[in-house]
């Protein structure tokens, strides 16, 4: 199976969850971060799994724009969806809702939400002084869902 994660990091935690991901799927595995590297042709690739972040209440643009850019191509593969956030449940689910359009979301055989990182020291003034009125808090907070990357890898290699 040829398998292609793209996705879009700022800070490192999405990156580190789709190498994770990475890491756990069989087969031919390649991971595209859209902001550093070239995407390569998609006719290459079985399956096609789509990760990004939320920053502040929306995910990264580059995401939206290659789902948009490749909107068709991406409705004839196998399509995973996942969202890097640090909200729980319904707040999760609404954020993940907002990231993704529904056509795709309702195509994806599988999606995930694999929690967020809080990293202070890789944030700038206006994102720490941000960051800490959301989230009431000055300290590092690191909550990756290991357990939500596994359920993701068995569901994408099931089908």
């Amino acid at each position: 199976m040829q398998t292609l994660i793209v996705y879009a990091t700022k800070h490192g935690c999405t990156e580190n969850c789709a190498e994770s991901l990475a890491r756990r799927l069989t087969g031919d595995v390649k991971t595209v971060n859209l902001k550093k590297n070239k995407l390569p042709d998609l006719d290459g690739f079985e399956t096609i799994i789509v990760g990004g972040s939320i920053h502040a209440g929306r995910v990264q643009g580059i995401i939206k724009r290659f789902y948009q850019n490749h909107h068709d191509r991406l409705m004839e593969k196998r399509l995973g969806l996942f969202l890097c956030c640090m909200e729980e449940g319904d707040k999760a689910q609404a954020q993940f809702d907002l990231a993704f359009p529904g056509d795709l979301r309702a195509h994806a055989v599988v999606k995930g939400l694999f929690g967020g990182v809080i990293d202070f020291q890789k944030m700038n003034w206006l994102e720490k002084t941000i960051m800490k009125k959301i989230a009431k808090t000055d300290q590092n907070i690191t909550n990756i869902k290991e357990s939500e990357i596994d359920r993701f890898t068995q569901s994408i290699l099931k089908v």
